[in-house]
């Protein structure tokens, strides 16, 4: 798919207490390790884990599925889909992933969509659709930790190509992307690193 925009970004629009409201209540909330797509066993062998952490993703999260934030984040959404001249059709949003980068922490490249269709037949929300367009908010301050640098690779198959950082990774600052546009955090070198990631789903495209 050719796109005149592959991600937009609104300076932050989130205010200082917000973010720092909702850190507090991420922090809140039971953690989890973080996985993949390819690792969702509800429980991991020590190899499996080892895999997770060394080769794809290692990182902390919780689930939020509170209306009010939902209520942040949505009209920022449908704004990007617009502006950004997607206008995808997204009609369900899954739970928002609160998310936690300690030292030497990260995720590499991946994209957030599949070629396979969701699968869920208990669930219409989801079934037979798929991830459309991706949110990444950012809850902390630069200054409060080193690393952690959010790139996207503009690519079309699994070998790196036209890599792109977003650098105004600014406290309350929301970065809305295609699912399917790969990107990577990269290592945390110091503090900890706070966002919030959230998926829109819709679907096939036709």
């Amino acid at each position: 798919m050719i796109l005149k925009n592959y991600y937009y970004y609104f300076n932050n629009v989130l205010s200082e207490d917000t973010c720092s409201n909702i850190i507090k209540y991420g922090n809140s909330l039971t953690e989890e390790i973080g996985r993949t797509g390819f690792v969702q066993d509800p429980v991991l062998n020590k190899e499996k884990l080892d895999f997770l952490k060394k080769e794809q993703r290692d990182s902390n999260v919780a689930w939020i599925k509170e209306k009010w934030l939902f209520d942040i984040i949505n009209p920022y959404i449908i704004e990007a889909n617009q502006k950004a001249e997607w206008n995808f059709d997204i009609d369900y949003v899954e739970p928002v992933q609160f998310t936690k980068y300690k030292l030497h922490q990260y995720y590499n490249w991946h994209c957030d969509s599949s070629d396979k269709l969701i699968h869920n037949p208990n669930d219409t929300n989801v079934h037979g659709k798929l991830r459309k367009l991706s949110c990444i908010i950012f809850l902390s301050n630069p200054s409060d930790y080193s690393g952690g640098q959010l790139k996207f690779d503009l690519r079309n198959n699994p070998v790196g190509c036209n890599i792109t950082e977003i650098k105004e990774n600014t406290k309350g600052s929301i970065v809305v992307f295609p699912s399917f546009i790969w990107h990577k955090v990269f290592p945390v070198l110091q503090g900890e690193r706070y966002s919030l990631v959230s998926w829109y789903i819709g679907k096939p495209f036709k």
